[in-house]
């Protein structure tokens, strides 16, 4: 067995241009590999009708990539320490690129699906190993920017999927929304490799941890797949989502039991006994939760409700990501002299109040009324991501770097499944309710109701058209204020999450301390 990672001396860090090249290949390694979760999403109606298959059968292309994905990210510091990150990250980036190519040139649906489940086992690992990349090979003084560029690319790139899908898919055809990550991966594994493969991590061969593996790969895949599957299944109505949520909770309870107890477990659980770790990865699940559920419904309301385009709706979505490009690197240049529980809670106050503020909106809401609380929301977005990253990490080896961005990662990428789930379904049922609500006052009876139906009879029309009329007029008001509800819900976690930050303890300002001088 190799020398402990501990009883290596550290690497002497980067500078210049090679740290500039690194930080470009990487930055562009994980933009892609984060761009794919959401690009996909636009292009579902013209993938499904060039496949032959129903769109419902069409989102198995999104499904597949997320599972996979999700079942690969806990180890990724298991397979870090096996291999060498740096060997690691290159061969999933390589896996990831070969799988883009066989999902452009898919010809069928099966063919596709496979394609997007060794996708996204390629990207498993990817955004981990990434950060562990960087952080190792930066300066000390400089990690602070290093997790910040970082965080941007993850962070912005799920924002830009569905544009970037939407143009490539109306302008092109849908197989390019895979092939525009050939280039950029093979760029990003040249230079990664050239630069680090020198500088590899030590390799520590364990026993392969089997039974945890089964048990993650059971659990976590059936917990993915009822989450992707449940809302268009009618839940727990369903036989299926019954059978897989007890599947899951069995496989995961005892997950967690074996893992605790395992001399070489395969996911590092004993680093939730570590209290930062706990409070940051705690903190960015649940905000995950709340933003990404303001994420999906938003889009949903503009293109289903208002009748926005997909293209209009991402351009509207879009405005989130600007101030969260600017601020990123200002954060991090500073990291060490904030408050960083401070800036959180700041981050959650902007969530809060851009939350509560989409809550007011009207169906009749311009695109201009619509944009500006999306463009503040982004200030809050490095204040939120950047600081957590810092705060779960502080404290831990460079070693541990691996395993503990990737638990956090899968525990943020659970969270968003969650939240897509919950809040879809709450909209929904929201929705209904509030339609049922406003029907009892659209009557015979009802003076209003009456007058426009009569109004309408006057200049010719049917009076069953007018009635037409007015329940899609009740619908759009219900399905309005069922968004609305949902954005109020996400107001009330944002503000819950507050006092959780600041059961963190400082200090935060050794991430990976022994990485670099």
């Amino acid at each position: 067995m190799a020398a402990s990672p501990e009883q290596r001396p550290p690497l002497p860090p980067l500078h210049g241009a090679p740290l500039a090249l690194l930080t470009v290949a990487i930055a562009f390694a994980t933009f892609m590999e984060v761009l794919d979760i959401t690009i996909v999403n636009v292009s579902v109606p013209h993938i499904a009708g060039s496949l032959g298959v129903s769109p419902q059968e069409g989102t198995w292309a999104i499904s597949s990539y997320s599972l996979a994905s999700a079942i690969m990210q806990p180890i990724s510091g298991w397979i870090g320490r096996q291999f060498g990150e740096v060997r690691a990250f290159c061969v999933s980036a390589l896996l990831f690129v070969l799988c883009s190519t066989l999902c452009g040139m898919a010809t069928s649906m099966p063919m596709l699906v496979v394609g997007r489940l060794l996708q996204g086992a390629g990207s498993g690992p990817m955004v981990a190993l990434s950060l562990s990349l960087l952080l190792n090979n930066y300066p000390i003084d400089k990690k602070g920017l290093a997790l910040a560029l970082w965080a941007m690319t993850v962070v912005v790139a799920p924002i830009f999927g569905p544009i970037l899908g939407g143009y490539l898919t109306d302008n092109y055809s849908w197989p390019w929304i895979f092939y525009i990550n050939v280039p950029v991966g093979l760029l990003a594994i040249v230079i990664t490799w050239s630069l680090l493969h020198k500088r590899e991590s030590v390799i520590v061969k364990t026993p392969v941890d089997t039974v945890g593996l089964v048990l993650l790969v059971l659990g976590v895949g059936c917990l993915q797949f009822m989450l992707d599957n449940g809302n268009d299944k009618d839940w727990f109505s369903s036989q299926l989502i019954v059978v897989l949520a007890i599947i899951a909770v069995v496989c995961l309870t005892f997950f967690i039991a074996w893992e605790l107890m395992e001399e070489h477990p395969i996911v590092d659980l004993s680093l939730f006994r570590k209290r930062n770790f706990l409070v940051g990865v705690a903190a960015m699940s649940f905000g995950m939760f709340g933003f990404f559920g303001i994420n999906v419904v938003y889009p949903l309301w503009l293109q289903t409700v208002l009748g926005y385009t997909a293209s209009w709706a991402g351009l509207a979505t879009a405005p989130v990501g600007i101030l969260a490009f600017l601020v990123s690197p200002i954060i991090g240049r500073n990291i060490q002299k904030l408050e960083l529980r401070s800036v959180v809670t700041f981050a959650f106050i902007v969530f809060a109040v851009t939350s509560y503020w989409f809550a007011s909106f009207p169906d009749n809401a311009s695109f201009d009324q619509l944009i500006w609380p999306r463009f503040i929301m982004g200030i809050g977005i490095p204040c939120f991501f950047i600081p957590l990253n810092q705060v779960f990490l502080s404290g831990l080896e460079p070693h541990q770097i691996g395993s503990a961005s990737g638990l956090a990662n899968f525990c943020r990428t659970i969270a968003a499944s969650i939240s897509t789930a919950v809040s879809v379904t709450l909209w929904q049922h929201r929705g209904e309710y509030h339609h049922a609500v406003l029907a009892e006052h659209v009557n015979g009876a009802s003076a209003a109701a009456t007058g426009f139906v009569d109004g309408l009879s006057a200049l010719g029309g049917p009076a069953e058209r007018a009635w037409s009329i007015i329940d899609s007029i009740v619908t759009r008001q219900a399905f309005t204020l069922a968004v609305n509800d949902v954005f109020l819900l996400c107001t009330a976690l944002f503000l819950a999450m507050i006092p959780v930050v600041w059961f963190a303890k400082p200090p935060f300002g050794n991430v990976a301390a022994g990485a670099g001088h």
